[in-house]
């Protein structure tokens, strides 16, 4: 709330009319609510990012059921429901941007990460169906795949062994990520759809 709160105030000193929602991406009627209040304060909705995610690590035999369900209704199911949201007023509008955070993980898999890796190779099969489904509408989706990036998500992981096998010898920054999503919801990228790019410094080569 703290940060969402930084991100209005400036926001407002550049005369941008900016609001902040919250709920739980996992909830299908809580994130319906949510894009009702949205679309009545806006009209519309011209971009989606989906960045919601959360990790609950363990090798295979000590991950608990319950454990693997929070991480892929959170990180996969709770794309699809915001996409849901959306889908209709891009069809209507055929217009719209959408950014899903997938990660380096899903495309090479980790130990001790079956559901988080799971949920990331979801992501990207989600975004290239909704890509083919939306292309002739003139609607982009696309994915973006973080590496090791320095988050409070990584800030426990100081010393995991990925770090040096990046070729680039150095964490990534959510600058690094913040651009890319940017590019692709900005006209720049009208013309790429369906398209999966790392930001992980040359590690999933």
């Amino acid at each position: 709330a703290e940060r969402a709160g930084a991100v209005l105030r400036a926001c407002r000193e550049f005369g941008v009319k900016a609001e902040a929602y919250q709920c739980d991406v996992s909830d299908f009627s809580a994130v319906s609510e949510t894009f009702k209040s949205i679309l009545s304060d806006f009209g519309t909705i011209d971009v989606l990012v989906n960045n919601a995610g959360i990790t609950c690590d363990r090798l295979m035999p000590m991950m608990k059921e319950d454990e693997f369900d929070k991480v892929i209704d959170t990180n996969l199911k709770g794309a699809f429901n915001t996409i849901k949201q959306v889908y209709s007023v891009f069809m209507r509008k055929r217009s719209g941007k959408i950014v899903n955070i997938s990660s380096v993980v899903g495309l090479t898999g980790n130990p001790g990460q079956v559901n988080y890796a799971a949920s990331k190779a979801g992501i990207i099969g989600l975004t290239k169906s909704v890509a083919k489904e939306l292309a002739s509408r003139g609607v982009c989706c696309n994915a973006v795949a973080p590496g090791f990036i320095e988050t409070d998500m990584t800030a426990s992981l100081k010393d995991n062994p990925l770090k040096s096998q990046i070729p680039m010898g150095r964490t990534g920054k959510p600058e690094d990520v913040a651009n890319v999503v940017l590019f692709l919801a900005s006209p720049m990228a009208d013309y790429i759809t369906g398209e999966v790019v790392r930001v992980d410094g040359g590690l999933a080569m």
